[in-house]
């Protein structure tokens, strides 16, 4: 049965692959970006681009958009957010809140303003994007990893919240994505062990799928590279 599915930061690396496996399964996405406008090549069934996933009203407007065209929501994949890497000694305390910001609060703001439709679904899904690093964060990962934290909690809390209902919260907690932007960003490193945006995106659907109806409040690590 074909699935309504939010993916936001939809067009980036990790979200145009998630959006696409999706498609492929026979489900109805919509993407959604802060960026001015999507990408070329393959595009989701809907495109939002320029929201601020922050602003509270801004995501009620979107979620109505949505419900208006497409019936409901089915699937909630939250992937919008951002990194730095940034010693405390030597760093921003705008760094810190611009990962809040980032990580936590896009999250938060769009799941509260999809949380109805998602709750009238007959098997709805909200699906996290958290991270290795924030189990253990190391030297300049501390605002990025405190965020993502967050995150976490945010994933852990909402699952007890809905534990009665037949909505699921989970998030995957991916160790370095292999995407263009971390290839130039660390060119000398061995990329081997990376994981791919496919392996990501096929966790995220496993646990979209009815498999998967036992499983809420889980952090699951995604963290083996290679192809198989």
């Amino acid at each position: 049965m074909a699935r309504n599915v939010v993916v936001t930061g939809g067009f980036g690396a990790l979200g145009r692959v998630v959006a696409d496996t999706f498609k492929a399964q026979g489900d109805t996405v919509a993407r959604v970006d802060f960026a001015p406008s999507a990408p070329d090549g393959s595009g989701g069934d809907l495109d939002f681009a320029g929201v601020d996933l922050t602003d509270g009203e801004a995501c009620q407007q979107l979620v109505a958009k949505i419900v208006d065209k497409l019936g409901g929501i089915d699937v909630l994949v939250n992937i919008a957010g951002g990194f730095t890497w940034e010693t405390l000694g030597d760093g921003h305390m705008d760094s810190w809140r611009r990962m809040f910001t980032m990580n936590v609060m896009t999250a938060a703001t769009i799941t509260q303003a999809a949380l109805e439709p998602i709750k009238a679904s007959a098997a709805g899904r909200i699906i996290n994007i958290g991270a290795g690093a924030a189990i253990k964060a190391d030297t300049g990962m501390g605002a990025y990893a405190a965020s993502k934290a967050g995150v976490h909690r945010l994933t852990e809390a909402l699952a007890a919240e809905l534990a009665g209902s037949s909505v699921t919260v989970n998030a995957v907690l991916p160790s370095i994505i292999d995407t263009p932007t971390n290839r130039a960003d660390m060119p000398d490193a061995d990329v081997s062990e990376w994981v791919k945006p496919q392996a990501i995106a096929d966790a995220i659907a496993f646990l979209a799928s009815s498999e998967a109806r036992a499983i809420s409040g889980a952090l699951i690590p995604v963290t083996r590279g290679g192809e198989g």
